[in-house]
């Protein structure tokens, strides 16, 4: 399949020479499962989030699901989530055989309202999953407040939020239990991965052995499984990216910020769009996605839309429909109108391209091709 090098994608990683060099190196080693290079990445991700224990694993979403079972949470039990996120954040809670109750989001952030969050806790919730949406980070004293009043465990769905902030503190170096995605158009990829951080070393074996199969190593070269376990680990070749990229992400960062800020300068504000929130202290994003929404005239369009700027070579997501109107969902009872904030910003939504190797006069081009895209529309 032939690529058009003028064609602008919505993200494209940056992995250097370095890097690729790296990886080579692993793998002429004869070592590429999970070995040295995880150990190290693991290390300078505890080292990143204040020393708290680290453990990678294959995706964001074995994270979410390995974080439900590192808290016992399965039938029965109930965990309250967001509705506007990628499909994953939901589906872990089910294949624990736990149910998962969707609260609507805040208009203004896009992320979970937690103001809405107590009147759907009951006697059976177990725990919360907050996401933070493009990397906008929840309200992290309002949520840690909510969880110890009601005695729940918060697993934050930080897939988006690598290098967020929130009052000036990483978002990983405090909370509950922390999950991380590094999938190939994150902030920063492995190509496949993501990670959970935790309390204490305690919770760290326990993951350490649910993430491979429940093995136990014994002295002597014994065995043991007591327990359940999952085929979750990461490989070296994957850590060697992680640790490239961990180099770069302070600059990865920077450059995703200037981006965004040329979006805001350069928009036609009379094409009627709602632009994704400013963000003000203390929330600190890393600017995963630049998320505009289509004008309400135009809701019912956003395929023709997204076809129209593929007609000037450039890329644009949907990142995420409301996923209680997915028929899985719906199979277990929800309906359309239940979260209708969710479901106004779902089915407007569009991921516009941000990522660092893109140049001012990138943003440029996509501002005037959203431009000549609605005037096709009309």
């Amino acid at each position: 399949m032939s690529i058009d090098k003028d064609f602008l994608p919505f993200t494209r990683p940056s992995i250097d020479e370095r890097t690729i060099g790296e990886v080579s190196d692993v793998l002429r080693s004869g070592w590429i499962t999970t070995g040295p290079k995880c150990q190290q990445l693991e290390a300078a991700l505890s080292a990143r989030f204040g020393g708290r224990p680290v453990r990678l694993l294959n995706s964001g979403t074995a994270a979410l699901e390995l974080a439900l079972r590192l808290c016992n949470i399965g039938p029965g039990d109930e965990v309250i989530t967001t509705p506007l996120s990628w499909v994953a954040t939901a589906n872990v809670v089910l294949a624990v055989g736990a149910t998962p109750v969707f609260v609507d989001v805040d208009r203004s952030t896009r992320n979970i309202d937690l103001a809405r969050v107590e009147a759907a806790i009951t006697p059976r919730t177990r725990a919360v999953i907050p996401v933070d949406l493009a990397g906008l980070p929840v309200d992290r004293d309002r949520l840690a407040a909510l969880a110890s009043k009601h005695g729940l465990r918060v697993i934050e769905d930080a897939a988006q939020a690598f290098g967020s902030r929130w009052d000036g503190r990483e978002i990983g170096s405090f909370g509950d239990l922390v999950s991380f995605s590094f999938h190939a158009n994150k902030n920063i990829t492995t190509s496949e991965g993501g990670c959970l951080v935790v309390n204490n070393d305690e919770e760290a074996l326990r993951l350490e052995r649910l993430r491979l199969q429940g093995v136990e190593r014994l002295p002597g070269g014994e065995l043991e499984v007591e327990a359940w376990g999952a085929k979750a680990n990461l490989t070296d070749v994957a850590a060697a990216i992680g640790l490239g990229q961990l180099r770069q992400v302070q600059d990865f960062t920077a450059a995703r910020r200037a981006l965004a800020e040329r979006y805001y300068a350069r928009w036609d504000a009379s094409l009627e769009f709602e632009l994704p929130p400013r963000q003000a202290a203390p929330a600190e994003g890393n600017w995963h996605m630049f998320q505009p929404l289509l004008p309400e005239r135009l809701a019912g369009r956003r395929s023709d839309f997204i076809a129209a700027m593929r007609e000037q070579g450039i890329g644009v997501g949907v990142h995420y429909p409301a996923m209680h109107l997915f028929s899985l969902f719906r199979e277990h009872g929800w309906r359309r109108g239940d979260f209708p904030i969710a479901e106004d910003i779902g089915e407007r939504i569009l991921t516009l391209p941000l990522f660092p190797a893109m140049q001012p006069s990138d943003v440029d081009r996509v501002c005037q091709a959203v431009g000549a895209a609605v005037c096709a529309l009309r």
